[in-house]
């Protein structure tokens, strides 16, 4: 009879890498889907004031933003340290609101224009002054659907010590 003999070489098979292009493809996608792109790079220092009573948005594609506050300390230097408006992806001074809100309104459908919004992304720090500016150039233009963005928490929060 003949005896059976276990190899004793110790080598390892090959690896297959047939699944490798479906596993490359599965981590492409998660990436794409997971990813969120910016809309707007943030010029200024924006610590949004608490509130209690906040309501989510629904289509954050009929929202216009408007953000207010001291510019950050990378544009400091030319931007100066007063409180300052920024409209998309730069600075920009009070008056310039009515032509920002017309230009969005012409780049929408005719049947969405009732329900844009505009939201004030308003730092905590920020001059009431200078929102009350931004509100009656909106009040100009009839923006008058106005939304004041907020971070979830005490109204309470908000008093300094």
């Amino acid at each position: 009879m003949s005896k059976f003999k276990k190899k004793k070489s110790g080598e390892l098979p090959a690896i297959s890498t047939a699944s490798l292009p479906d596993i490359v493809f599965m981590l492409l996608f998660f990436f794409m889907v997971a990813t969120v792109m910016r809309q707007n790079t943030l010029m200024i220092d924006n610590k949004l004031p608490s509130a209690d009573q906040i309501e989510k948005l629904d289509k954050k594609d009929l929202v216009m933003y408007i953000y207010a506050g001291k510019p950050s300390a990378r544009y400091r230097a030319s931007a100066g340290n007063q409180a300052r408006v920024q409209l998309n992806d730069k600075f920009a001074e009070v008056d310039e609101i009515k032509a920002f809100i017309l230009a969005e309104r012409a780049s929408k459908r005719e049947e969405l224009l009732p329900f844009l919004t505009t939201a004030l992304k308003v730092d905590g720090d920020t001059n009431m002054g200078l929102v009350g500016d931004i509100k009656k150039e909106l009040r100009d233009v009839q923006a008058l659907k106005i939304n004041y963005t907020t971070r979830t928490g005490s109204a309470t929060d908000n008093l300094k010590k």
